[in-house]
């Protein structure tokens, strides 16, 4: 079977974008470690394919995502909704917010994410089967 999570051969990315998150993952990561949101693990930098989510919840298949200001140069644009696409059809959920977002709302950030897990929770269960 292909590896498709955290592989081998991106383990040293993934530990030096750890060691290298900006301010707003920071801030965002502070508030999402240890199951503080609703008791959810989320793990930060983890690896889909050949690209590296900012932080993912496995049991929820639920990515965030923080933009910063390399997002918004000249071909980013399309290279994130490529990569979007490629790991939404592996089922992930995508959230995305801007470092900007972080800094001024924070609140509103984690309302956004305790309103989707909350939406993933409520689909999971009404679906037989589901996830």
């Amino acid at each position: 079977m292909t590896e498709i999570f955290n592989k081998k051969s991106e383990t040293k990315k993934r530990k030096e974008l750890r060691h290298q998150m900006s301010k707003a993952e920071v801030v965002l990561w502070t508030q999402l470690k240890g199951k503080k949101m609703q008791g959810h693990k989320f793990r930060r930098q983890y690896g889909v394919g050949p690209y590296v989510l900012d932080f993912y919840c496995p049991k929820l298949r639920l990515a965030i995502e923080i933009d910063g200001d390399s997002h918004f140069q000249a071909g980013a644009e399309e290279y994130d909704r490529d990569r979007q696409a490629l790991i939404e059809k592996l089922g992930i959920r995508f959230l995305r917010f801007t470092n900007l977002g972080v800094y001024e709302s924070l609140n509103g950030v984690l309302e956004k994410v305790a309103d989707a897990v909350q939406r993933i929770k409520r689909d999971s269960t009404a679906s037989p089967g589901s996830k």
